[in-house]
């Protein structure tokens, strides 16, 4: 194609793909210099190094073949000795390339045919990088597009500078696309792939939702009213939750509109799916009572170890609270972030019933007292045995009915049982081998440490090798789903400061850390801090 056309056709040919392809004009020059190299190479021998130089302005083709500079030639088609090239140069010196002029030759069929190849392929890599190049820094964004093709329901969208794609399960469901329809989707990844740019669009993405509310609300655009997070059921139902750095301003509203008139623009956008806007809160309590209306909540109770919340709300509102297939309690989870738990009045009164009942036997049975002693104690608050042991003796002599003796007798007791458990566990622990020397962690119990046995941790050096995770547990979440994985000392109350400390001791005894070590991670740490608050 353009290796057999004359000087000027060359550069028009050159000019016009360039445009047509929106890539540098210089980049199809290259190209063409490529193809006709590989065409001069099948002429003048497929082990010569040839160079095709092509003048930008003029279109004038020069071929030369480069020879390498040695001492000794072997191979005289790609290498010339020291001697020949300095007759040649005479600054020629060992490694330099000799340029050889050849004289201009005509491109037979099969030889344009490949020279077209080649020019063809590089223009095409070039295309694609441009494409990567211009997309890249556009994730995060929504585009504008036509519907190409549908292929096995996965929608090929036309960009005009390129394709992107909504695979089926980024797609709201029931939602049907044809050839030609216009569709606005958000760009969630471009990938460079073997076959080119990949760039993935999606409908289905919290970001699309927020992006489309950038577009309708002003005060989003110009920073007053933050989105802080969002949770999506496609085409059924999503929660938002916004807050407004101007007191004068209510997000909800603003987000609302006249009359709906911004919200009911994005519900068209999205098929129908419904929208609550909800004021975000900095106290989780709040927020969780914010994220599951419309339901009304009577009570919550905030655990902040195990970042769940439990959430009371009256026999009537039950089904509120959990919505359809449990679609209100779950997309109020994902938005705040907190795992909840929803129980009526009645089940939360038979819950605590329960756990007194367990209590007061827990106390008959360790302290060897009647019923209503234990129900005393369990009424007072108390949870453990470990509590009556070692509370200060006045907290339990002023319990109405008990006095200095009663309450010096139930705590002897109690410390008694403890010294009991601490004995039989001691007693397991040895029968499991487990070290002394783990006795010097502070805080370490017979109790925790068969915990470790059973589990083959049983010396100093095991202990130092494990993670906080690793004695309390984790959890992952995905999905919206929290996926809670046990510990070791999970049953036995201990929180992760606890065992991130005990860790650290085990590792300064097992000699893996110095105290200069730590000052100099404590020193780094407050650093940061300072700089972050800065």
């Amino acid at each position: 194609m353009a290796v057999s056309a004359n000087r000027l056709e060359l550069l028009q040919i050159a000019d016009a793909v360039a445009r047509e392809k929106v890539i540098d004009r210089e980049i199809v020059l290259a190209a063409m210099a490529d193809a006709i190299q590989k065409a001069a190479r099948s002429r003048y021998g497929t082990e010569s190094n040839i160079r095709a130089d092509i003048n930008p302005k003029t279109g004038e083709i020069r071929l030369q073949r480069l020879l390498e500079v040695v001492e000794k030639a072997e191979d005289y088609s790609t290498q010339i000795p020291l001697e020949l090239a300095r007759d040649r140069n005479p600054d020629a010196a060992l490694g330099d390339f000799i340029a050889d002029p050849l004289p201009p030759m005509d491109f037979g069929r099969i030889a344009a045919q490949s020279a077209k190849q080649v020019i063809v392929q590089k223009v095409r890599e070039a295309e694609r990088d441009r494409q990567f190049d211009e997309f890249k820094d556009r994730v995060g964004e929504i585009v504008n597009g036509t519907v190409k093709r549908v292929e096995y329901g996965n929608v090929i969208v036309d960009l005009g500078r390129g394709e992107g794609i909504i695979r089926r399960d980024e797609m709201i469901p029931r939602e049907n696309f044809r050839y030609g329809d216009r569709v606005r989707a958000y760009v969630y990844d471009v990938r460079r792939e073997q076959r080119g740019p990949q760039i993935f669009l999606s409908r289905t993405h919290p970001q699309f939702m927020v992006k489309l509310f950038t577009m309708e609300v002003p005060e989003i655009y110009d920073g007053i009213i933050q989105v802080k997070s969002v949770a999506r059921d496609p085409g059924s139902r999503a929660k938002i939750a916004v807050i407004s750095n101007d007191s004068s301003i209510d997000p909800v509203g603003a987000c609302v509109g006249m009359r709906g008139s911004r919200v009911q623009a994005v519900v068209g956008e999205l098929q129908g799916e419904k929208i609550d806007i909800i004021p975000w809160s900095n106290e989780p309590a709040n927020f969780v009572v914010n994220a599951l209306q419309p339901a009304e909540v009577a009570k919550v109770v905030l655990d902040e170890d195990a970042e769940r919340i439990e959430v009371v709300v009256p026999d009537e509102q039950l089904s509120l609270a959990i919505g359809r297939r449990g679609q209100n309690v779950r997309l109020a989870s994902q938005l705040t972030g907190w795992d909840i738990d929803i129980m009526t009045e009645a089940e939360e009164s038979e819950r605590r019933q329960k756990e007194f009942n367990e209590r007061t036997n827990l106390f008959m049975d360790a302290l060897d007292v009647d019923e209503m002693v234990g129900q005393v104690l369990a009424s007072e608050g108390f949870a453990a045995v470990e509590e009556l042991a070692y509370v200060d003796l006045d907290e339990i002599a002023s319990i109405d009915g008990f006095d200095e003796d009663t309450a010096q007798e139930i705590q002897t007791r109690a410390r008694e049982y403890l010294e009991k458990l601490e004995a039989e566990m001691d007693e397991k622990r040895k029968a499991l081998g487990v070290s002394d020397e783990l006795r010097q962690i502070n805080g370490m119990t017979a109790q925790m440490m068969v915990a470790l046995g059973e589990d083959g941790i049983k010396t100093i050096e095991d202990f130092a090798g494990c993670a906080a995770d690793d004695l309390v547990g984790w959890s992952e979440r995905k999905n919206g789903e929290t996926k809670k994985y046990e510990g070791l000392f999970s049953k036995l109350e201990v929180s992760r400061v606890e065992a991130e400390q005990m860790v650290v001791q085990a590792r300064l005894l097992a000699g893996w850390i110095t105290e200069a070590d730590l000052a100099a991670e404590a020193e780094e740490a407050a650093e940061d801090e300072t700089e972050q608050e800065a």
